[in-house]
């Protein structure tokens, strides 16, 4: 038996002119977090934005402590709080123009609420009516995804399409760590990689997949370091840093939007809350490692960095918190009120044309709450369409 023939000895030798398709180097992320927050770099940055961004992470931090209360009311049958990432929600929103799109998992509500979304559609999905509860195209914001990573390659798609139709269009796609494992992670990445898709793929990493660690899922040294495997550049940034993260997704956007393909950027965060509202997080996790996390806390960063430079006061901090007070009074009110709901929506934007089956269903439906003496708005000439 040759070498060649024994199992298992074969290993290719590249020829002599062989030489890597590119130099991975420059693909790498740095060895820590980047950072802006409490440097000497954050004096140049922009007040009005930081102030802006303060604002949108004030009524963040309240969005999620009330939608969490509605929870408990049973006005919503889940909710995945973002407490702790606000940061990450918020410079992901900011960081788009008009013409772009955000592509969010299930957490990523705040995110949407920040790109402009009503708060009580972008809960409507996790109340449990209707499909998506706004228009994606109207606002730019993919449906929310519950299925880890599945939004992915639908990113990839949009902005590959956009590019071939001479679109200036870039997609952003969040992703929590435990979505880095699943199929749809590698196939969006490898895709977008080989059609240099303006796309950016953002990545949460809050430490925890519902309650499995990351060092459980990964033996990577960062999930930013996976990018290199697929020839696009890495980016490590502190996920808490709202000014740090909205630096490196706009250069990423940026280089999407020049053709230069995409970006992977690893936001290194935690989820202060638990998975959802289903989930005890005492039994996977210490109260000092949260609390560890609380001093580090994105609301507190960005307002320690704004008064420390006399950017804001107290009058400005009250304001921001009147305003978030007033918006989650609003969503509260809304919330409260009892959603009309017609059972003929369920035949509703399946296909833009109707097939047989689904007319034939719809006729019985309609057939059964007739009989019932239902007087929910659905019409006859919404049976046949």
């Amino acid at each position: 038996m040759t070498v060649l023939e024994q199992p298992g000895s074969y290993r290719p030798t590249p020829p002599p002119a062989w030489q890597p398709r590119t130099d991975p180097a420059p693909l790498l992320p740095d060895a820590e977090p980047y950072r802006l927050l409490g440097t000497d770099e954050a004096a140049g940055l922009d007040p009005e934005l930081l102030r802006r961004m303060y604002g949108q992470l004030v009524r963040g931090r309240r969005y999620n402590t009330q939608a969490t209360a509605l929870t408990r009311q049973g006005r919503l049958a889940v909710y995945p709080s973002s407490t702790g990432q606000e940061a990450c929600e918020v410079a992901a929103a900011l960081v788009l123009e008009d013409r772009d799109w955000l592509f969010p998992s299930y957490r990523d509500t705040l995110a949407a609420v920040a790109r402009g979304l009503d708060p009580v559609q972008a809960l409507t999905l996790l109340r449990g009516d209707w499909h998506t509860g706004y228009d994606p195209h109207e606002h730019r914001v993919a449906p929310l995804c519950t299925p880890l990573a599945t939004q992915l390659p639908h990113a990839v798609g949009l902005a590959h399409a956009a590019r071939l139709k001479g679109d200036d269009v870039v997609a952003l796609a969040m992703v929590g760590d435990g979505g880095t494992s699943e199929g749809d992670f590698h196939e969006a990445l490898n895709f977008a990689a080989v059609w240099q898709a303006p796309v950016v793929f953002l990545v949460q990493n809050n430490g925890f997949a519902i309650s499995v660690p990351l060092a459980k899922q990964t033996a990577a040294p960062s999930l930013a370091h996976k990018a290199v495997g697929y020839g696009m550049p890495g980016r490590l940034v502190d996920g808490n840093d709202v000014a740090a993260v909205h630096r490196v997704l706009g250069e990423a956007v940026r280089r999407a939007r020049a053709g230069s393909g995409p970006t992977l950027v690893e936001a290194v965060t935690y989820r202060i809350d638990a998975h959802t509202n289903a989930d005890d997080a005492t039994r996977y996790r210490t109260d000092t490692e949260v609390e560890a996390w609380r001093a580090h806390d994105p609301v507190d960063l960005l307002e320690r960095e704004l008064t420390g430079r006399k950017l804001l006061d107290e009058d400005g901090i009250r304001r921001e918190r009147e305003a978030a007070e007033a918006m989650a009074a609003d969503l509260r009110e809304r919330m409260n009120q009892d959603p009309a709901l017609d059972p003929m929506d369920l035949f509703a934007h399946v296909h833009a044309e109707r097939t047989d089956q689904l007319r034939e269903q719809a006729a019985m439906l309609r057939a059964e709450l007739d009989a019932a003496g239902d007087t929910t708005p659905g019409s006859q000439e919404g049976v046949g369409r």
